[in-house]
């Protein structure tokens, strides 16, 4: 761990994460026009997005910034890969690491890495992607925040696991061990034609919520692991149909089983990402 690595952590720790998260929802969820136009001003500068895509650039259209930080995108501005064995990108964003689960162990950094088990709140779920393979995808302040499937699906069940709320920045995934598997997450498994595999909603500072199409408001704050069983429901998805969205910048974590998939040789640590564009090949 480097030293810029560990102060940044360390002041993090410092700070009251959940207390703090909820301040900014409040501000994030406020329908003042003069506040949450001068949010949304600020926003587009600091963060420099690019509002050419989005589906309106009149900040009239957006009832408080939360709307505007999950907007929607202009029809065809996220292409969609239909080749028969693609599996795409769940989200714009940047490749933090793609590899093999070895032992049940994800790679978070370089010399990181971190327990399945950690991560998805079972153990036995764990066992499933043994050997397989996994994704973490790291969802900037200006990248499109919505959620979409990688590939067809149905929703077999969700965990809610409470946590931290640190970010999950280059930086902390450096400085902090088992980032992603201490942070408040929703755990999502789906079957499909691979088989299971899992999709992770990971929170993160000043993030005011995770929202799912099944669910709504997915994640309360600390409490309880809460597991809920959609297996009877029939709740299947369409390749790159939304599924959810993150209301700042945040981290997706897709997990396979063994020999299910190819990942593409550009889709390497750092490489941008849109959702829609092709990730992998499937078996």
């Amino acid at each position: 761990m480097n030293h810029q690595a560990e102060l940044f952590v360390a002041l993090q720790r410092l700070l009251p994460q959940h207390a703090l998260s909820r301040l900014i929802a409040r501000a994030a969820e406020s329908k003042m026009p003069w506040l949450k136009n001068l949010l949304i001003k600020r926003a587009i500068a600091a963060f420099h997005i690019n509002m050419d895509e989005a589906a309106s650039s009149d900040l009239d259209d957006y009832e408080n910034f939360n709307s505007f930080f999950t907007r929607a995108l202009k029809e065809g501005a996220r292409p969609m890969n239909h080749d028969s064995d693609a599996l795409v990108s769940p989200a714009d964003g940047a490749v933090s690491q793609a590899g093999a689960i070895t032992r049940q162990r994800i790679i978070q950094a370089k010399g990181s890495d971190y327990s399945a088990s950690r991560l998805l709140g079972d153990s036995e779920e764990a066992k499933l992607y043994e050997n397989g393979a996994f994704t973490t995808i790291y969802l900037s302040p200006k990248d499109y925040h919505r959620v979409h499937m990688p590939i067809a699906g149905t929703l077999i069940s969700t965990r809610y696991i409470p946590g931290d709320l640190f970010s999950v920045n280059d930086k902390t995934a450096q400085g902090l061990p088992g980032l992603f598997a201490r942070n408040e997450r929703l755990v999502c498994q789906f079957d499909s034609e691979l088989g299971q595999f899992a999709l992770v909603f990971v929170g993160a500072m000043l993030v005011a919520g995770i929202e799912t199409v099944w669910g709504g408001f997915e994640t309360p704050g600390r409490g309880a692991v809460r597991n809920a069983d959609f297996s009877r429901r029939d709740l299947s998805f369409d390749k790159g149909e939304e599924i959810g969205r993150f209301k700042f910048g945040s981290t997706v974590i897709l997990l396979f089983q063994n020999d299910k998939v190819d990942w593409q040789d550009s889709f390497v640590p750092q490489a941008a990402v849109q959702m829609g564009e092709k990730i992998a090949s499937y078996k």
